[in-house]
């Protein structure tokens, strides 16, 4: 009997010192994370390229991108139809776009237009021309690729690609403005409004220009879009106008079409004065020096 008491005092005690279940695990409540980039959903990201306006004292207005990238066209492609691929468009990136483009200030939005390229992306184009950047222009603005081997051009905002003097991109319905600038050695002889020397070529015959090509990338015409005009000591009379092959109008004095040199830098340079025996500064009088 004894025995028999002491085995369940022993039993009552071990179940007295057991450990206590634990408790069922419960979920923690949830803790906003902060501080972590989030993805935008795709449709809330703008899906077509931006075409804006930029412009530099050479060239006045022209396309650019949204980060005011320099814009070309080529002028081997056909109407929405590029002919760049390969190479070509390694040296010349097309802009392409996943959407409708739109155009910022100064560009013309029914111009803007796309094509399909052979690899199934979409290139923007104005005017129907693609457009593409030139791999050499490394910053915004720079225009390194203007007239690379006469057959890539900025366009500026009216469709037309830049290929003379910076009077055709200016878009005034006033017309070109010639001035008379001078120096001690040639003494008084035509400018543009902005005082950048203007030349003859003894080689082209009244009204009719015969410089195109990689003379006329070398000795950009004056081009207007309409009737030009004098400042003090031009003859009115004289001024007049010339249709080039391009289409563009070019402005003569006395019967001479008119033109830049590319190596002038900066108002009242001339350093075109009698190069190849050909081309001269031109004075008011409309003869040459």
């Amino acid at each position: 009997m004894l025995f028999s008491l002491t085995v369940l005092a022993l039993i009552v005690s071990a179940c007295g010192s057991a450990a206590p279940t634990a408790a069922p695990a419960t979920s923690a409540p949830a803790v906003p994370v902060t501080g972590l980039a989030t993805a935008t959903p795709a449709a809330a990201l703008p899906s077509g390229a931006v075409v804006n306006v930029g412009q530099n004292a050479t060239l006045g207005s022209f396309l650019v991108d949204s980060k005011g990238m320099t814009l070309y066209i080529f002028t081997k492609d056909t109407a929405n139809t590029s002919a760049c691929y390969g190479g070509c468009a390694t040296a010349w990136p097309p802009l392409l776009t996943t959407g409708a483009p739109t155009g910022g200030t100064g560009v013309t939005a029914s111009m803007l237009g796309t094509t399909a390229r052979t690899d199934g992306t979409t290139q923007v184009t104005y005017n129907g021309m693609p457009l593409y950047y030139w791999a050499k222009d490394k910053a915004a603005g720079d225009t390194t690729g203007q007239g690379v081997q006469n057959v890539w051009y900025v366009i500026d905002p009216s469709g037309k690609p830049f290929t003379g003097s910076p009077a055709a991109s200016a878009g005034s319905s006033s017309g070109a403005m010639v001035n008379v600038g001078q120096n001690a050695t040639l003494g008084s002889f035509l400018v543009d409004s902005k005082g950048m020397t203007l030349y003859l070529f003894t080689k082209d015959s009244p009204n009719t220009s015969t410089c195109y090509g990689g003379c006329a990338t070398a000795w950009p015409p004056l081009l207007t879009t309409g009737a030009p005009t004098g400042g003090t000591g031009v003859t009115a009379s004289m001024l007049g106008t010339t249709k080039r092959t391009d289409g563009t109008t070019q402005v003569t004095y006395n019967g001479w079409p008119l033109y830049y040199w590319k190596n002038d830098k900066a108002a009242g340079d001339t350093t075109g004065e009698n190069v190849q025996g050909v081309w001269f500064v031109i004075t008011p009088a409309g003869m040459q020096k």
